[in-house]
């Protein structure tokens, strides 16, 4: 019999499909990363498991010596995280593993998910984005992701802590403050929040921790000039359009790491 792969939702229980509750109420064994917070799931929709059985990440790997066998002899199993789908950043990826090396039916059954979610109510969806899992917590390693992110040619989804969140924006906005950023809190629930602006606008409204899950999205980067002319050409793009030419040379410099001072002081000059 199969190993059941069961999205749950991310915040409104009213989310969960027809085709999980149903597995959960047949399972002879429902896999949980906690206990309680499935019990909410299934108290919810007066669902009476056969069984629970706590799977996470600290005893994923010797719970899948034990689970697998039961699978081979002929049983049931749901597989659930505590919230989204299980595998993805979440505990059920050697479980998964294991099951297809013995030769035992996986069958996902999908669901609610926080990373697609926040990147449509972002309105920085894209053709192509990357998801990156929980943002690094060592300040050098999330300076280096910020600074690579500056030449990604997609947008990007995290998760983060309401803790950190406020360094990780900083940070941020202090290496790409122009990058168009969306921070999504709460999604589905009673207070969902979704942030959106330039970084330097985001981070000015978290400067203190707020509550609740989060996910944050960053838009695809603006593109920058090839070359000296290219960056000068767009500088006087910019005044033709309106702008002031010290913000314009400011706004390029930031994009193409070339001198300000140098941007400014050729913009002067009628293009050849």
């Amino acid at each position: 019999m199969p190993l059941l792969v069961c999205a749950t939702p991310i915040g409104n229980l009213e989310d969960v499909t027809i085709r999980v509750l149903e597995a959960l109420r047949k399972a002879d064994a429902v896999l949980c990363e906690d206990t309680r917070r499935t019990k909410v799931l299934l108290d919810r929709y007066e669902i009476r498991a056969r069984s629970l059985v706590t799977v996470h990440r600290h005893n994923e790997a010797r719970q899948a010596h034990d689970l697998v066998p039961r699978l081979s002899a002929g049983e049931t199993l749901a597989l659930v995280s505590d919230a989204g789908l299980p595998g993805v950043n979440d505990p059920g990826g050697r479980l998964v593993s294991a099951a297809l090396e013995a030769g035992v039916e996986v069958t996902v059954l999908p669901g609610p998910s926080a990373v697609e979610t926040a990147l449509v109510a972002s309105a920085l969806a894209a053709a192509q984005y990357r998801f990156l899992g929980y943002l690094p917590r060592r300040a050098a390693e999330l300076d280096a992701l910020w600074h690579e992110s500056r030449d990604w040619p997609y947008a990007a989804v995290a998760f983060e802590s309401p803790k950190r969140l406020p360094t990780s924006l900083a940070a941020l906005a202090r290496i790409d403050p122009e990058r168009r950023v969306a921070v999504c809190r709460e999604l589905t629930k009673r207070f969902e929040e979704v942030v959106r602006g330039t970084a330097a606008e985001v981070e000015g409204r978290f400067r203190e921790a707020p509550k609740g899950e989060i996910t944050v999205v960053l838009g695809q980067p603006a593109a920058r000039p090839r070359s000296l002319d290219d960056a000068v050409a767009a500088v006087r793009d910019l005044v033709a359009a309106g702008s002031a030419r010290g913000a314009a040379a400011d706004a390029v410099a930031r994009l193409s790491e070339l001198p300000r001072n140098e941007l400014y002081r050729r913009s002067l000059t009628a293009p050849d």
